[in-house]
C-alpha cells in the first residue's frame, strides 16, 4: 500500500499532501527568483553549498519550517514563502565518510541563508542555533557555519524586545571551544553577529570577495564615522595579511573543498599517502649562513604528497604554520620562515604560533617544529610591539602540550627563539634532532663573540684589525656550534641525514602510540 501511495500522490492523506506541499517551499525551487539574484552575484545558496559539503543524503534537518517572527507586519503566506528557515540551515550530518566511515564523519553544518533577509540573524534562527549548539557538546560533533550575513535583524516582532542581549547563542557557541573543532566559511558580506559566529571559530576560510567586519554600514555611520561601501568594511586584502582569515579561496566551491580537507585532519588518520622523493632534503638548506630559503618545500616534502594546507600565510610569514599528514597521521607543523625577519620570533610570529599549537592541543594533533631560528626579534622596535608579552606566549603554549613534539633543527638553533620552537627546551619534544649543517648557541653567534669579548674587542685600536679578530673569533664559536659537537655532549639526540628525517617521525609517532587525554578542566582555544 505505501509504494503504491508513493507513485500516487493524489492518494496520499491530505495532511501528508500539506507537508509535501510546505516542504517544497523551503527548497530553492521554490524561490526561483531568489536563486537567480544569486547566481548573478557569483554567489551558489545555502542549500547548494551544503548539498556540496555533506555526504548525499545524509543530512538531518532541524527547523526547517521555521519562519522569520514578523507576523504582525506581514503575511504569514508572505512568510512560508519568502523567509525559509528563517534564514538558518542547520543539521546533523556526515562529511567525508567514504574517507573516515559514518561514526567518525558525523558533524553538525549549519548556514546563514543571505537569499533570506540578507542572511540576518532572526528570532527563531538564534533559538534554532541554541538547540544545535547543545546537540553538539552532547554529541561532540565537529562543525562546519557558513556564516555570510549582515548581523542582527531589527525587524523581527513577534517576541517582546528592548535589548536583545539575554541571546544564549554567543554564549554556546563560544563554550564550544577546546571542545570540538569549528570551521567557519565566510563568502561575501558578514557583519556584526555573524562575523563574531566567524570569529569564535577555531579556523575561518573565506572567498576572495569576503567583507568581515564587526560591524557593517549602518552600524559605522551611526557611530559618526562616515558612509563605507560594504565590501570595504574588512576585506581581505585587510583580513589576511592582519590574521583573521586562514585560508583564502576563489569561491564558494573552492571554499567547500578546502573546508572538507581542513575537517579531515581532525577526523584522523587515513591510508598512508605517497612520500615524495626525500634526498631533495639533503640540499633543501644553503650552506651559506645567512642565505634565506623556502622552508614551505621542506614541509611538503616531510608531508604526504598533497596532504598539506598551510594556515595565515599573509599574516607574521616569518612563521610558518600548517596542518598535513605523515604516513596518514595527521599533523600540526611550525617551521620559521628564514625569507622574513631571518625567521626571528617577532610579536606576531609568537601570537601566530602560539595559537596554533593550541589548536594542536586541543584536538590531540602532533607537533612537527622545524628550527631556523636566530632568536626572538630585539630592538625598540619590537618591543613597542609588545614582545616580552605576546612573544612569551608561545613559551607558554608550547609547556602545556601534551601532544607528541618532535623538533628537527634545519640549520640555526639560537637562544630563547629555538627553545620557543621546541616547547621550552631541546629536552621538551619527544625527539630533537638536527640536520649535519645546524648549528646551535645560547644566542646569535656574531653577537655572543661581541658580547663576551667585549674587552678583547675594544683593545684593538685598528678598525680593520678589530673586524678581522671578530670574523675569526665567530668562525672558531661557529666550529664550536656545530650539531655534531651538541650531539656528543647529548644537548640534542641526534644528529641525522635530512633524507631519514619523514622516517624519524614516523617512528617516533608509532612509538608514541596515541597519548591520554588531559582530565583537567578543559581549556578555549583563543581566538586569536
Amino acid at each position: 500500500m505505501s509504494e503504491q501511495h508513493a507513485d500516487q500522490p493524489d492518494a496520499l492523506r491530505e495532511d501528508h499532501r500539506e507537508l509535501l506541499r510546505r516542504r517544497a517551499l523551503t527548497e530553492d525551487a521554490a524561490r526561483p527568483d531568489a536563486v537567480e539574484r544569486r547566481h548573478a552575484r557569483g554567489g551558489r545558496t545555502a542549500r547548494e553549498n551544503l548539498a556540496d559539503l555533506v555526504d548525499a543524503g545524509s543530512f538531518v534537518e532541524y527547523g526547517r519550517f521555521a519562519i522569520a517572527a514578523q507576523r504582525q507586519r506581514r503575511d504569514v503566506d508572505d512568510l512560508i514563502a519568502r523567509t525559509p528557515a528563517d534564514g538558518l540551515i542547520a543539521g546533523t550530518a556526515r562529511i567525508n565518510g567514504d574517507q573516515f566511515g559514518p561514526e567518525r564523519s558525523a558533524c553538525a553544518v549549519l548556514s546563514y541563508d543571505y537569499t533570506v533577509l540578507a542572511g540576518t540573524q532572526g528570532a527563531l534562527g538564534h533559538h534554532k542555533k541554541d538547540r544545535l549548539f547543545d546537540l553538539i557538546e552532547r554529541m561532540h560533533l565537529p562543525t562546519v557555519f557558513f556564516a555570510e550575513g549582515g548581523g542582527g535583524r531589527p525587524g523581527d516582532t513577534d517576541y517582546p524586545v528592548v535589548s536583545s542581549l539575554d541571546v544564549r547563542a554567543f554564549a554556546l557557541w563560544a563554550k564550544l571551544s577546546g571542545l570540538v573543532p569549528r570551521i567557519a566559511i565566510v563568502k561575501g558580506r558578514c557583519f556584526a553577529g555573524n562575523a563574531v559566529i566567524a570569529g569564535c571559530s577555531d579556523l575561518i576560510v573565506a572567498t576572495e570577495d569576503a567583507s568581515i567586519g564587526m560591524g557593517g554600514p549602518a552600524m559605522i555611520a551611526g557611530g559618526g564615522l562616515g558612509d563605507v561601501h560594504p565590501d570595504e568594511v574588512g576585506p581581505i586584502a585587510v583580513q589576511s595579511p592582519n590574521g583573521v582569515v586562514d585560508v583564502v579561496t576563489a569561491d564558494e566551491a573552492h571554499a567547500v573543498a578546502v573546508t572538507k580537507t581542513l575537517l579531515g585532519y581532525f577526523q584522523g588518520a587515513t591510508a598512508p599517502g605517497d612520500a615524495p622523493d626525500q634526498t631533495a632534503l639533503r640540499t633543501a638548506v644553503p650552506e651559506r649562513a645567512r642565505r634565506a630559503y623556502r622552508v614551505t618545500p621542506i614541509v611538503e616534502t616531510l608531508c604526504d604528497a598533497g596532504s598539506v594546507t598551510f594556515l595565515r600565510e599573509k599574516f607574521a610569514p616569518e612563521m610558518v604554520t600548517a596542518l598535513g599528514r605523515i604516513g596518514g597521521r595527521p599533523v600540526g607543523v611550525i617551521a620559521n620562515n628564514t625569507l622574513v625577519m631571518a625567521g626571528a620570533i617577532t610579536a606576531r610570529a609568537a601570537d601566530k604560533a602560539a595559537r596554533f599549537l593550541q589548536l594542536c592541543e586541543s584536538f590531540g594533533l602532533p607537533v612537527i617544529s622545524l628550527i631556523d631560528c636566530p632568536g626572538y626579534m630585539v630592538g625598540p622596535a619590537a618591543e613597542a610591539e609588545g614582545l616580552v608579552r605576546r612573544g612569551s606566549r608561545l613559551l607558554l603554549a608550547g609547556a602545556a602540550l601534551t601532544v607528541p613534539l618532535i623538533a628537527v633543527v634545519l640549520r640555526r638553533g639560537y637562544g630563547l627563539g629555538a627553545q620557543a620552537m621546541a616547547g621550552g627546551s631541546l629536552r621538551e619534544p619527544l625527539l630533537t634532532v638536527a640536520w649535519p649543517g645546524a648549528h646551535l648557541g645560547p644566542m646569535g653567534l656574531e653577537g655572543a663573540v661581541r658580547l663576551g669579548l667585549r674587552k678583547e674587542i675594544e683593545a684593538i685600536d685598528d678598525e680593520t684589525a678589530r673586524e678581522d679578530f671578530v670574523r675569526q673569533a665567530t668562525a672558531a664559536a661557529q666550529d664550536n656550534a656545530k650539531a655534531l659537537n651538541a650531539a656528543m655532549l647529548f644537548e640534542i639526540d641526534d644528529v641525522i641525514d635530512p633524507a631519514e628525517t619523514r622516517g624519524r617521525i614516523l617512528d617516533t609517532l608509532i612509538a608514541a602510540g596515541t597519548p591520554q587525554r588531559d582530565t583537567r578542566p578543559r581549556r578555549f582555544v583563543d581566538s586569536w
